[in-house]
């Protein structure tokens, strides 16, 4: 029997052990868990902390956009108007043309106005990983894939890359990405524009505001199978500005410019380009040969549309598709017979290369479902502008890559039927160092036509001239009809590619041009391409025309040159080697001397007329003088204002400026002739004016222009120069400012005629045949604003204009644009600043004296600071 002791041990050795095993089994529990919760730990880690949401597909994307399909399918949703892009797999790679015009705007957005053409380019859509990018293409260089220089055709050329944006969705199967098109329409990606500001713009300049964001927005998505079209309108917004601009903004903070952007298929046919021939004028895109080695490495091509021939072997045949022009139903009634006949007779021209029935002329309906805007169409526009840049305007998109023209338009301006004027532009007429037209930016070169307003001031002097002479209403309708049917020749050409040709209006003589007979039906110059004056004959009975209405020989020729098919080279080089023809003489925009001191050849010039320029601007000074007599009595209304009488004097005052700056252009004037080397009938290059001639000009501008009474009016005409009050809208002081107009006129003439590189021509002609010398010029010239008068009283215009010529010789010597006159012209002007200095006696009444006085005192300070 167990003894307690032993029991007691024997209980205490099973608890130990028990406790043991409970011990081990929660050490192996534990030990467990242990594990599992590593275990755990690991794949917890292996699993994603979130479910990856499902890519959406095109369709989700889309569902509540209206789908418009075209080019390139755009989707806009219908209720924020936000719009996404289809792209295609094919369209990866390829080239496109992008093209703009101004559907609506204003003169102070950068002269963004309705229906100016903003140019064009290539872009191609190339993809980089998860982006759709649009890079515009350099198309300014050549490269002939034969020469192993074509592999490094892109070497240090770049493209331009304008938008990458991220693709939102891929449909594999169909081969389609989406991306969100809002920032390449709604930003100014595609296209600038708000100008940047130009160096030298005053202060006040109305400016634009930032491009709003909220604001601006889709105004309307046209798709086509060959080209995408939107118009967008762009609102900038500031939050206060100083100059409110004119009275066309209805809130200068906020200010819209509708814009049309174009995405264009790049047209697969068998269009063939035509090079550029200096002897002709046309448009062109100019591009570098790189793998030439001529003198001139060019390979400018053409604009010209892609007629071809029904019948290739026919010498005269109908083409596979006429260019269709449509006279837009804004049209005056009275006036689309005559806008018709203007683009049909072009067809004269086509039918010496080769076509018959190339322009065609249709109506647009008045219920049609297409607008002026639609770039399918080329249309003749209207508008009535608060302020037109233009009269008339012929802008043409093309191909970079051809040339081909795709499209084009023609905008008029209902002023050239209004006696609307702009009085500050007739006061001070083309003042110096100003042009016509702006080239500010490049972006601006061969977009703008300022014949409208050429031919605007030359019918105001027509209508003045008629109404002077009691013409019949019969008469001055003629003369409207006349200057509608030459304005839509002109621009009508330059949608056929041509350029200006400011040279040839030397066709007829004087004489030629005042014989009814000879010039009835013709053109009155050489082309309707040209500035040319209003041909107004001082006997009235001699009237003939006033303006073309025929295409001029030269048109015939550049036409020909554009569009004939040539089937040989020699063909073409026959052709252009006419060139030599006095009727087919050719000098545009870059030749003109419409700016002081800017070309060399007088004959390429705006506002003249005839082959004697000369004797053609004098007899325009004869019969202004002769009408200023009357038009006083002729122009004053019982029961209206003065504002006839006073736009009658501005009018007749601006061609007689027209005239003079016309004249001064042979002081100086080299002809230039730009024949090839051995081509029949060439001269040589540089031909100075004749020292007759040169001698003609000085003596006309010492009468017409520099003398005491070259702008003398009635004086009981100036008592009566009152605009029309309207309002408050009035300018103050309102009295005429006679003596600052004429001297405009005057230092118009001198700013050309003492140039520095008029001045410069001068000395450096006499090594090549200029036999009218510099210090002969300048000793005439001296002559002619100070020998008349000197020793007696001196009238306000002369002395005006003795003491503005004396500071421009000074300026010569000491100004800041000294540097630019060469050494015999400044030893000129301080010989000719001497002289005046002797002339200047002590003579005549207090006026006189004092004026003498203000002389001597400006050239002795001049003469120290020389020292």
């Amino acid at each position: 029997m167990m003894t307690l002791k032993n029991l007691r041990a024997t209980k205490l050795i099973c608890f130990v052990l028990t406790l043991m095993l409970f011990t081990v089994s929660e050490n192996a529990v534990a030990q467990k868990r242990k594990k599992g919760k590593e275990k755990n730990q690991i794949e917890v880690a292996a699993k994603p902390d979130k479910k990856k949401p499902k890519k959406k597909t095109i369709t989700e994307l889309v569902k509540s956009s209206k789908k418009i399909d075209g080019l390139f399918t755009i989707y806009q949703d219908t209720i924020t108007g936000t719009i996404q892009m289809l792209i295609s797999e094919d369209q990866i790679n390829k080239e496109y043309i992008y093209f703009s015009q101004i559907a609506n705007g204003v003169m102070e957005a950068g002269r963004a106005i309705k229906g100016i053409y903003r140019g064009s380019k290539v872009f191609k859509i190339e993809k980089y990983f998860n982006k759709i990018e649009f890079i515009t293409q350099n198309t300014s260089f050549y490269f002939d894939p034969e020469s192993p220089l074509s592999k490094s055709k892109d070497a240090n050329i770049s493209n331009g890359n304008m938008a990458s944006i991220k693709i939102e969705s891929h449909d594999e199967k169909k081969g389609l990405y989406l991306i969100k098109a809002d920032n390449l329409f709604l930003a100014e990606t595609l296209s600038q524009i708000k100008r940047p500001k130009l160096p030298g713009t005053p202060p006040n300049t109305f400016k634009l505001g930032s491009l709003s964001k909220t604001k601006t927005k889709i105004s309307a998505i046209r798709n086509y199978d060959s080209n995408t079209d939107l118009e967008v309108e762009y609102v900038y917004s500031s939050p206060s500005v100083l100059n409110n601009g004119s009275n066309a903004l209805a809130d200068g903070r906020n200010v819209s410019v509708k814009v049309y952007h174009s995405l264009i298929a790049m047209p697969e046919n068998d269009y063939e380009i035509r090079l550029d021939d200096p002897r002709v004028g046309y448009f062109t895109n100019q591009v570098d040969d790189q793998t030439s080695t001529d003198a001139t490495p060019y390979r400018d091509l053409v604009h010209r549309w892609n007629l071809k021939k029904k019948d290739p072997n026919a010498s005269i045949s109908e083409p596979v598709e006429p260019i269709t022009w449509w006279i837009e139903n804004t049209t005056p009634l009275e006036w689309r017979e005559t806008i018709k006949n203007g683009v049909l007779k072009w067809n004269v021209a086509f039918e010496k290369a080769g076509f018959k029935n190339a322009m065609v002329v249709k109506i647009q309906p008045d219920d049609a479902k297409w607008d002026a805007g639609d770039i399918r169409y080329n249309v003749l526009r209207w508008t009535s502008s608060p302020k037109p840049p233009f009269g008339g305007y012929g802008p043409s998109f093309v191909n970079p890559r051809t040339g081909q023209i795709l499209g084009a338009d023609i905008m008029l301006e209902y002023v050239h039927f209004t006696n609307r004027v702009m009085y500050d532009k007739l006061f001070h007429l083309a003042s110096a160092n100003e042009t016509y037209e702006n080239s500010s930016l490049e972006e601006d070169h061969n977009m703008y036509c300022s014949l409208g307003h050429v031919m605007h001031e030359n019918t105001l002097f027509g209508n003045a001239v008629l109404k002077a002479t009691n013409a019949t209403d019969l008469e001055m309708k003629r003369m409207k009809k006349e200057a509608m049917l030459a304005l839509i020749m002109h621009e009508v050409g330059h949608t056929l590619g041509l350029n200006h040709n400011m040279k040839a209006s030397q066709l007829f003589s004087p004489e030629q041009l005042a014989d009814p007979n000879f010039i009835k039906g013709k053109c009155l110059t050489g082309s309707v391409m040209d500035y040319a004056a209003i041909n107004v004959t001082r006997d009235r009975s001699k009237q003939g025309q006033y303006y073309d209405t025929a295409v001029g020989p030269y048109d015939i020729w550049a036409i020909q040159f554009g569009y004939t098919p040539f089937k040989t080279e020699a063909e073409k080089t026959t052709l252009l080697n006419k060139s030599t023809q006095p009727e087919l003489i050719f000098g545009n925009d870059a030749d003109d001397m419409r700016s002081p001191g800017k070309a060399i050849d007088p004959r390429v010039m705006v506002g003249d007329m005839s082959n004697d320029q000369i004797r053609y601007s004098i007899d325009r000074f004869e019969t202004v003088n002769a009408m200023m007599l009357g038009i006083k009595d002729k122009f004053t209304k019982s029961g209206q204002s003065y504002q006839e009488l006073r736009q009658a004097y501005l009018i007749l005052s601006s061609q007689k400026a027209n005239a003079a700056n016309v004249i001064s252009r042979f002081i100086g004037g080299v002809y230039v002739d730009r024949a090839m080397a051995g081509q029949e009938g060439e001269k040589q290059p540089y031909t100075p004016v004749s020292l007759n001639d040169q001698k003609r000009a000085m003596v006309a501008l010492s009468k017409y222009v520099f003398a005491p009474d070259a702008f003398k009016a009635p004086n009981d005409l100036y008592n009566y120069l009152a605009m029309q009050r309207r309002g408050y809208n009035f300018r103050t002081p309102e009295d005429p400012k006679i003596h600052k107009q004429v001297l405009g006129y005057q230092k118009n003439v001198l700013s050309h005629i003492l140039h520095p590189n008029t001045l410069q021509r001068i000395t450096d002609s006499e090594l090549y045949g200029n036999t009218y010398k510099l210090s002969t010029f300048m000793n005439d010239l001296n002559g002619a604003i100070f020998k008349a008068d000197i020793y007696s009283n001196i009238n306000s215009f002369r002395q005006n204009l003795q003491l503005e010529y004396t500071d421009m010789l000074i300026n010569m010597l000491t100004g800041k644009q000294s540097g630019k006159y060469t050494n015999n012209a400044k030893s000129m002007a301080l010989y000719n600043l001497k002289n005046i200095r002797n002339l200047a006696s002590n003579t005549g009444n207090i006026s006189s004296r004092a004026h003498k006085q203000h002389l001597r005192t400006l050239i002795d300070n001049a003469l120290k600071e020389i020292k």
